[in-house]
């Protein structure tokens, strides 16, 4: 039999493969996790490898290192159905076992060699498009959905989504009507496609179109805000919208609308957006009351494991240190520094990431807690060159530069600062934001 899209699988059961079809709407939509539907397509064909294999690509593309032994088990259920599936779950097996072992760029090559003889493989897609983004691998971000784009029909009802998937990709490459384009065609023919919403709104935040971005945010609240996992991330860059603005109370208020709370809060990649909206309030000196101690709590009790994924190290030393517990930061810096050593002997992707922009960047911002800004600088100004090699949007990583303006200002770098400004001015639409910095910078 086949699925929709005329892909191979090994259940003949009609059940089994609706509700694997409906768990491939909610990878792809964000509308809700997919496990529910992959239990009844398991329960519906029990012998059939695919909805575990389909668990397995959901929770490691969360990047949630407490997950991990949960994909693991699933694979392992996986592992056990195998001489049943077709050579293309099997192919899905090798690629989700790379991904698990870390070695997420052989997984993305992996999932490619499948969409090369099935193009319309929404489940190796959408893996290997969230590894592209984690990995900072904008040209395949781009590159991998246009190799298949093509081939999806009109009709079919997840290709609004792939669109939207390109339309990020082609964002991430600088190209901007382009991806502007793909993202309103996307949803011209599905208004619930967060991917293209998402990609529209970093459009706008990459050209300076704070008031223009805001309205196209908050005209589709209905389509992201309710029942969707990109709720709290465009909620993220609705709030970027007003502080470019330097509304600090409208961006305070949707903070504890979207990212505050147990279940704003639930994985690292929620959390992300929590910090990296805080820490943009404190380089700016606004008071968040005592949202940092309950974000940092957050991660404790998540546990802020390192050395899985360096972006995600990062951020958790950020709320440490947003939340004035610098003896904290400093312990998972070392331990981000000894799991270090201890994976110097693996091919682990993670490796690289935390040693050429992780570890550097962690320990500038450190040193910019600790007042220390010339070594602040020395540490994180480098890293500019470099940093997408770590993952991360253009947006997320913004906060990069505006930490070295503060810092160029601490330290008396004033012609550095000058230099950013010049290059940012040329690069969007000049806010009051960046007014802000250019008052600091000429003292």
């Amino acid at each position: 039999m086949t699925d929709l899209r005329g892909n191979p699988v090994a259940s003949r059961s009609e059940a089994a493969l609706a509700h694997a079809e409906r768990a491939l709407w909610r990878m792809v939509s964000y509308y809700d996790t997919p496990l529910a539907d992959l239990d009844a397509a398991s329960a519906a064909d029990p012998g059939w490898a695919l909805p575990p294999l389909m668990r397995a690509g959901f929770l490691l593309t969360l990047t949630e290192p407490g997950l991990l032994p949960e994909a693991r088990a699933a694979l392992r259920q996986a592992e056990a159905l195998i001489a049943g599936a077709t050579e293309r779950e099997r192919a899905h097996l090798a690629a989700a076992n790379a991904a698990a072992d870390g070695h997420w760029a052989r997984a993305c090559a992996l999932w490619d060699e499948i969409l090369v003889d099935h193009p319309r493989d929404a489940l190796a897609l959408i893996c290997a498009h969230l590894f592209d983004f984690y990995r900072g691998d904008a040209i395949n971000l781009r590159q991998r959905v246009a190799r298949v784009l093509p081939e999806w029909e009109t009709g079919d009802p997840l290709r609004p989504y792939v669109l939207g998937m390109h339309a990020f990709g082609l964002e991430e490459c600088n190209l901007f009507p382009q991806a502007e384009a793909a993202g309103r065609e996307a949803l011209a023919s599905d208004p619930r496609g967060p991917w293209a919403i998402h990609a529209v709104a970093h459009v706008m935040e990459m050209q300076g179109r704070h008031l223009e971005g805001t309205r196209w945010l908050e005209d589709r609240r209905a389509d992201w805000a309710v029942g969707n996992g990109f709720s709290g991330h465009n909620g993220w860059h609705l709030a970027l919208f007003h502080l470019e603005r330097l509304e600090s109370a409208a961006v305070l208020r949707l903070y504890d609308e979207f990212l505050e709370g147990e279940a704003a809060q639930a994985v690292h990649v929620q959390r992300l957006d929590s910090v990296a909206l805080l820490w943009r309030l404190h380089l700016l000196g606004i008071d968040a009351g005592g949202r940092w101690q309950a974000l940092a709590a957050s991660y404790a009790a998540a546990g802020a494991d390192t050395g899985f994924y360096a972006f995600n190290d990062v951020f958790a030393l950020l709320a440490f240190i947003g939340a004035d517990d610098l003896a904290r930061a400093r312990r998972l810096l070392a331990d981000a520094e000894r799991r270090d050593e201890l994976d110097a002997s693996t091919a682990r992707d993670n490796l690289a990431m935390s040693r050429e922009v992780g570890l550097p960047l962690m320990r500038g911002l450190l040193a910019h807690a600790q007042h220390d800004a010339g070594e602040a600088l020395r540490q994180i100004r480098p890293l500019r060159a470099i940093a997408q090699r770590f993952g991360g949007s253009h947006a997320q990583r913004d906060l990069i530069d505006q930490t070295l303006l503060a810092a160029s200002v601490q330290a008396g770098q004033r012609g550095f600062g000058r230099a950013l400004l010049n290059e940012r001015r040329l690069g969007k639409a000049i806010t009051p934001l960046t007014e802000h910095w250019a008052r600091q910078v000429q003292g």
